[in-house]
């Protein structure tokens, strides 16, 4: 089939778009072409890119027809954020291409009520902040669509995707790169809350794999939507003992209160890491692996390692001690 793919240079199309190739696709990428994929395959040299800016023809209105002009028989978008966007592509694409499928977010899902959360439930709060709202607005909007008999659609939503050549969400739930120099020195880690919050990450690879078998699957795919990510999740403080045995010792671990977090951290790391921890996210993929053949590869301490040896090997992340085999 054709298809194009929206976004396909970023963390997940790198992995994704060779997958396609493999598997006999004729594939499209849509890119601001202002950074290169993530991985090197020779699937690579197969692919037609377009070169667009999807913010300044949404605003013109010209970007959904930019992509219906490419006929392809399937859209994979990857960087859709909100609601009038993904309106915006669906009216252009509807009746002119098979099947739609969006990148959504275990975002959608607010505060974890019940654990695992799966897919229709009440086991999550209502989402809040702008990036959670409009995916899950999104989402049942797609769904929606798809019910009335438009266009078919499938949403798939992510956990925190790890993989080479970025940093990972890490033990405190942020970003922050001081917190891998602390826990391979093996200096005390203050972390907020009980240590037992939860977070959910998910290899981009394993991701990819999830978009590919919905692609093949279409039929029961359309109208759905699948949380894709590990088999488990972490604690905070389990993440943090899996990362410390990296460098050969156990970690250490200081609970404080979230205001003094907040004093010894920047005000953008202290709302991410409440963003994550406040949620304390674990999710079920019983209906991705029933209905798509989900399989993950990874389990989210592999996806994390493999992501901190890229960036130590890189010079893109230091840290106190050398990096040791994880264990299993």
């Amino acid at each position: 089939m054709k298809v194009t793919v929206i976004g396909g240079s970023g963390h997940i199309g790198s992995f994704l778009v060779p997958r396609l190739v493999r598997a006999g696709h004729d594939v499209t990428t849509i890119s601001r072409g202002t950074s290169r994929p993530y991985t090197d395959e020779p699937e690579w040299q197969q692919v037609h890119t377009v070169i667009a800016d999807r913010q300044a023809e949404d605003r013109d209105g010209t970007f959904g027809d930019r992509v219906a002009a490419l006929r392809p028989d399937v859209v994979v978008d990857l960087v859709c954020f909100t609601l009038e966007s993904a309106a915006s592509l669906v009216r252009s694409l509807r009746g002119e291409v098979g099947h739609l499928l969006h990148c959504g977010s275990i975002w959608r899902y607010g505060q974890s009520l019940k654990l695992p959360i799966r897919e229709g439930s009440d086991s999550a709060a209502e989402p809040f902040g702008e990036y959670g709202i409009e995916k899950n607005r999104i989402a049942l909007m797609l769904q929606e669509e798809t019910a009335r008999g438009g266009l078919a659609t499938t949403s798939l939503h992510p956990g925190h995707i790890v993989g080479p050549g970025w940093h990972p969400i890490g033990p405190l739930g942020n970003l922050d790169p001081t917190v891998w120099q602390t826990i391979s020195a093996g200096q005390p880690l203050r972390i907020p809350g009980s240590g037992a919050e939860l977070m959910h990450h998910v290899h981009a690879d394993d991701l990819a794999q999830a978009f590919e078998k919905a692609i093949a699957r279409r039929e029961a795919a359309a109208g759905e939507d699948f949380n894709i990510v590990a088999p488990t999740a972490f604690t905070v403080r389990g993440y943090a003992d899996i990362a410390a045995a990296w460098f050969g010792h156990a970690a250490v671990l200081e609970s404080v209160t979230w205001e003094r977090f907040r004093e010894n951290t920047s005000r953008e790391h202290a709302e991410s890491s409440w963003g994550h921890l406040y949620r304390s996210h674990c999710f079920s993929i019983e209906k991705a692996a029933s209905v798509l053949g989900y399989e993950p590869r990874y389990e989210p301490e592999q996806a994390v390692f493999e992501s901190i040896h890229w960036l130590i090997d890189h010079g893109q992340l230091h840290v106190a001690r050398p990096l040791g085999v994880p264990a299993g």
